[in-house]
């Protein structure tokens, strides 16, 4: 079994590879949501459709809080694709949150790693895909 997530979903994939073991692929990891997203408790205006507004609640930090894994079990079991030109999420604090895993740190690229196509062989590789 292996999980890959994104931002926020490498912090789930985390978790979830944790709890129930198997692989994880990283992409720019969201490292502490609930200290980042703390900020954004009421009502917020979604990015893609500034006409729709939602409420993000206080108890949302709270499970992101609970959800958190403080400190990785096996390295061998995870691969972070990291991008220095990470414009949400500071690429070091990723680094630093992974100490002995599979690390693809990035020069340049994007939070939304716009070049994903040139790492995906690396990440095909390491799940044992092909």
């Amino acid at each position: 079994m292996a999980v890959v997530g994104s931002s926020l979903g490498g912090f789930y994939a985390t978790a979830v590879a944790e709890r129930i073991g198997g692989k994880a692929a990283l992409l720019n990891p969201a490292i502490d949501p609930a200290r980042d997203l703390a900020p954004y408790v009421g009502v917020q205006t979604m990015f893609h459709a500034p006409a729709r507004q939602f409420e993000f609640r206080p108890e949302y930090v709270d499970e992101l809080r609970a959800l958190g894994v403080p400190v990785i079990t096996r390295p061998e079991r995870y691969f972070a694709i990291v991008a220095k030109g990470d414009e949400v999420l500071d690429w070091r604090e990723m680094c630093a949150r992974y100490p002995g895993a599979r690390i693809r740190l990035i020069e340049d690229s994007n939070h939304a790693l716009s070049d994903f196509e040139l790492h995906l062989p690396e990440l095909i590789s390491f799940l044992q895909l092909a």
